[in-house]
């Protein structure tokens, strides 16, 4: 049977706030590179993915046409979108412009939705996400927590300490069939969106679907603040070590 038609939609609109820098978190560099961009080498070689969405802040088109997609020549690369001021304003603009857009016209595969910041994704991710969406229409990848975790209430008391076992931190890529996350973002339109941080949470709560974790790597970090810059510089130097041993 023929392979669905699947495109990234790759996020890179936040400004970063938490990093305290000039330069959105997504665009500092790691290797002498832009975060971003190892996240799109990813999902440009991966043969599982047709095309890519890229998101952008405004005013930053210009700037990954000509220092990402051209400089590493990210040719799946088919449009560059400013994004919204909120993530689920971005995702819905790409949902929209992937069906929509003559060089994509991807209504009813799958779409893969995935963090800037997180430039540690890889092709057996992105794989066992997409085996996952081909079975069950929608899912995440993340990784089991390991620490305890504990939920209090607004005074800072412990009221529960949840089943570690069934405890994920929920990362990306996160895979669905185009016309399910479509159909949940016309339906948060209706609704008030606050709260929404992943879309998981928007095909969960617009749709009833359940969505199915998959395994992601302790790797796949996202870069937030400064400590994780220093923590992806770590773990791009361990790789490269690994690499020259080889």
């Amino acid at each position: 049977m023929e392979r669905k038609h699947c495109t990234a939609v790759v996020l890179a609109a936040g400004k970063g706030t938490r990093m305290g820098t000039a330069v959105a978190k997504q665009y500092l560099n790691i290797g002498g590179r832009p975060v971003v961009s190892y996240a799109l080498e990813a999902f440009e070689r991966s043969p599982l993915i047709d095309d890519i969405v890229l998101m952008t802040g405004d005013r930053q088109q210009e700037y990954c046409r000509q220092n990402l997609v051209q400089k590493f020549g990210l040719k799946k690369v088919k449009k560059i979108c400013a994004g919204g001021r909120e993530r689920y304003e971005s995702v819905a603009r790409a949902i929209e412009m992937l069906r929509e857009s003559p060089e994509i016209g991807n209504t009813d595969g799958y779409v893969f939705i995935h963090d800037g910041a997180r430039p540690f994704v890889t092709e057996d991710i992105i794989e066992r996400t997409f085996r996952a969406v081909e079975q069950f229409q929608a899912c995440a990848a993340g990784m089991p927590v390991k620490d305890t975790i504990k939920l209090t209430d607004a005074e800072g008391k412990i009221v529960e300490s949840p089943d570690r076992s069934r405890v994920w931190q929920a990362q990306t890529p996160q895979a669905f069939s185009v016309p399910l996350i479509a159909e949940a973002f016309r339906r948060l339109r209706e609704t008030d969106p606050s709260g929404i941080t992943d879309d998981a949470m928007v095909v969960e709560s617009q749709m009833g679907v359940a969505v199915r974790m998959v395994e992601g790597s302790y790797r796949n970090i996202k870069i937030t603040t400064p400590e994780d810059l220093l923590i992806a510089e770590a773990l791009l130097k361990s790789e490269q070590k690994k690499e020259d041993c080889s």
